[in-house]
């Protein structure tokens, strides 16, 4: 089985709103609902969990139901961190009797542009080697920043990845990985990904991204969504 884990835990303080980025609407409907029907219209996505926010989750609820999100089958508690959040999202997914072999995608509620080829690449990969991320190579410049207002240093680009989600894995994996991280004492890795590169001795395989799945953190990044959410392609390109 194949199923969505949607991390919503974040109350969103960069943004500076008065509700968390998630909730927020964008051509009236929830961003998170965006993203929820993104594995709604998938047909080899068996189910959806979203770990939410705290004093979020009737709401959530109400939204799917108002949106047809029929898959939709379990809603964990956030934690305070996206690792926490992971971590308990997981676990909840095992108790709720999912089993180690199934496909478990890792997915940003605030990447609502998802497209249907990158879900059925995770998916690919994940069965074929066991670890998918999704990921775009690296176009800019890259300088090295101590304090982000001087630098000496750059980095090659040729062989630097910049990392999306969805990041699949197989239920047992990634469980003991957050296993192994317990013992080792990392706490608040960045991504999975991270955590798996921290512990070592994974060979992760990278899903080809998109520049449209965007992450919205910013209210720049909100103005950008809206605007590829409005945007087709010419017919004469290729």
């Amino acid at each position: 089985m194949n199923y969505a884990l949607i991390i919503a835990g974040g109350s969103g303080n960069r943004m500076g709103q008065d509700i968390p980025k998630q909730f927020m609407h964008v051509d009236d409907c929830p961003i998170i609902v965006h993203t929820l029907l993104a594995f709604e219209r998938h047909p080899d996505i068996h189910g959806i969990a979203v770990v939410c926010l705290d004093g979020w989750q009737t709401v959530l609820r109400s939204y799917a139901n108002q949106f047809s999100v029929t898959k939709l089958k379990w809603i964990f508690k956030g934690g305070d961190s996206g690792m926490e959040s992971i971590h308990n999202g997981i676990y909840g997914l095992r108790e709720e009797g999912c089993q180690g072999e199934d496909l478990v995608l890792i997915h940003d509620a605030v990447r609502p542009l998802l497209s249907q080829d990158i879900i059925s690449s995770n998916i690919a990969i994940c069965q074929k080697y066991g670890y998918a991320i999704t990921g775009i190579r690296c176009r800019e410049a890259i300088l090295e920043s101590e304090d982000g207002f001087s630098t000496t240093k750059s980095i090659p680009r040729d062989k630097l990845i910049r990392t999306q989600t969805p990041q699949t894995f197989r239920l047992r994996n990634i469980i003991e990985a957050h296993e192994e991280a317990a013992v080792r004492g990392i706490e608040n890795s960045v991504a999975s990904c991270t955590l798996m590169a921290e512990l070592g001795g994974r060979e992760m395989h990278i899903v080809p991204g998109s520049e449209k799945n965007i992450k919205v953190t910013t209210v720049e990044d909100l103005e950008i969504l809206k605007a590829l959410m409005h945007t087709q392609k010419d017919s004469w390109l290729k």
